[in-house]
């Protein structure tokens, strides 16, 4: 029987009234990890947290926990600052899961991880940001672009009216510069991928990390030349028809092997050059030619029972007790400071 631990369940605090689906969310995956931590034999606390890291500090004292279960996603509504609380847990010397400060930084900020992907040779999707578009002599081919969040998660933001195809550089940077109210303040503009879209996550083990069956997002009933989006409403307006339309797979077509191979192989590259921990996803778009391109490293996914995460966990033959339990596992072999 493994040995009882005291663990904080960490999670953003969230105002109910007014709240997105993506943001209630969070407590529907903290009330999940509470529960299996439970059943597995654990001492689970939840603490929410917001911008008042002080006031976070005192309470992680009081409760003396052996591990954090860090489910932070933002802070005060703010994704880029969801690399402040592993730094506040590793400057207090605690155990937790997932990435830690550096990793969740590098893979949080958009354009950063883009930089990082194609410096280590990852194929990812060519990309633009207001600064770049702002250079004299600036050029755009004339082909679609997305324009995306450089720090929101969740797809804030992000919908089929996000695709265009840009006269010039100029026309982008408007484009993107209108935009930005609706993405958090900052974006960037991606090479629109037509094709398939496919994401790997990924699980520490006993034996190190393994990925997960590949699970494809379907896009059933699309009219030609719609735009095939894993937009907002695709993930939280159950009344869309985006939602009802966008469909997970496991069951890959006849001759998918060798592509769910190199999906599963770049997904490890990635795990590697993030310096992720405990668990990830890699989220992919494969064009007609199938080549595949990186769109996302997601360090810390979302971890709910009906999740990405836990469906692929599901296929491989893992429970959301096994699940929850590899992942503190992991953090509690991690050591107190990652640096």
């Amino acid at each position: 029987m493994e040995p009882r631990v005291r663990v904080v369940v960490l999670h953003e605090k969230v105002d109910a009234p007014g709240a997105r689906e993506d943001e209630l969310d969070l407590l529907h995956e903290a009330d999940a990890v509470v529960r299996e931590l439970g059943a597995l034999g654990h001492d689970p606390v939840v603490v929410a947290v917001d911008l008042d890291l002080g006031s976070a500090l005192r309470r992680l004292r009081e409760a003396a926990p052996e591990a954090v279960f860090n489910l932070v996603e933002s802070l005060g509504g703010h994704a880029r600052l969801v690399h402040a609380i592993p730094g506040l847990l590793e400057a207090e010397g605690l155990r937790y899961t997932g990435a830690g400060a550096e990793a969740m930084f590098a893979s949080a900020f958009k354009p950063m991880a883009k930089q990082l992907l194609a410096g280590a040779g990852i194929p990812t999707p060519a990309w633009h940001t207001p600064a770049s578009l702002r250079r004299p002599g600036a050029r755009v081919e004339p082909v679609p672009f997305i324009l995306k969040s450089s720090w929101e998660h969740a797809s804030v933001g992000l919908d089929e009216d996000s695709v265009l195809v840009p006269d010039d550089a100029a026309a982008l940077a408007c484009a993107l510069e209108a935009r930005l109210p609706r993405l958090g303040g900052d974006g960037f503009a991606e090479a629109y991928v037509e094709g398939r879209e496919f994401n790997v996550s990924l699980l520490a083990g006993p034996d190190g990390v393994e990925t997960l069956p590949p699970a494809e997002i379907v896009f059933e009933g699309y009219a030609p030349g719609r735009r095939r989006v894993v937009g907002y409403r695709a993930k939280w307006d159950a009344s869309s028809f985006e939602f009802a339309h966008t469909v997970r797979r496991f069951d890959l077509p006849a001759g998918d092997g060798p592509l769910a191979a190199r999906l599963s192989a770049i997904a490890l590259q990635c795990w590697e050059l993030f310096e992720m921990s405990g668990y990830g996803r890699v989220d992919f778009r494969v064009d007609e030619a199938g080549r595949p391109f990186v769109l996302e490293v997601n360090t810390n996914p979302c971890i709910a029972p009906d999740a990405g995460l836990a469906a692929a966990c599901a296929r491989a033959g893992l429970s959301m007790r096994e699940l929850v339990g590899r992942v503190l596992d992991a953090g509690l072999r991690a050591p107190a400071s990652r640096a």
